[in-house]
């Protein structure tokens, strides 16, 4: 879906994938294989992207298409790669610009990025199994299975598994981060 909405923004925007190349940083390889849907871009690409582009990276996954009923199902669901490649998020919402709902797994040691970052949102975070440490701020808070943790995340934050088993949660952002 990802791949063929670039698709026709390249195209409506009179550009081949050599000059969004040239505009993105991007290869025109891996501009190909995303388009294509060989493969997933990270979060990192799809915000370069979306600058190019001038749209947020939830109106990448629009559609006007789509209808005002999205039923999610696993094995159809897009994935993106966090900023830094450090953990992979399973697209459970539909892209409507307004929410977003991700879920992830996070093994022991990992980190959802090396170090905390802020941007303009609200996160909810909903550990499904284990137990997931959040920092915010420098601080930490532990928050285990069946418990939710709501943060501004304009303050600086990252999702840590300190503990010795992987740890699954669902995180709900709004608005979906650029």
């Amino acid at each position: 879906m990802i791949g063929s909405r670039l698709k026709r923004l390249r195209t409506a925007n009179g550009m081949t994938l050599r000059a969004l190349a040239e505009r993105s940083g991007l290869s025109v390889t891996m501009l190909s294989q995303i388009e294509r849907g060989v493969t997933e871009p990270s979060l990192r690409s799809l915000r370069t992207l979306a600058g190019v582009f001038g749209q947020s990276v939830a109106e990448l996954f629009h559609d006007d298409a789509v209808p005002s009923v999205h039923v999610s199902r696993p094995g159809a669901r897009s994935r993106i790669v966090s900023p830094q490649g450090r953990v992979q998020y399973e697209r459970v919402s539909s892209s409507n610009g307004q929410l977003e709902v991700l879920r992830s797994t996070l093994e022991p040691g990992e980190s959802s990025s090396d170090e905390p970052w802020a941007h303009e949102a609200v996160e909810c975070v909903y550990v499904l199994t284990g137990e997931l440490t959040v920092v915010v701020s420098e601080v930490s808070y532990t928050v285990g299975q069946g418990e939710a943790i709501t943060i501004d995340s304009r303050h600086p934050h990252r999702y840590l598994n300190d503990s010795p088993t992987p740890v699954e949660f669902l995180l709900s952002v709004t608005p979906p981060t650029p």
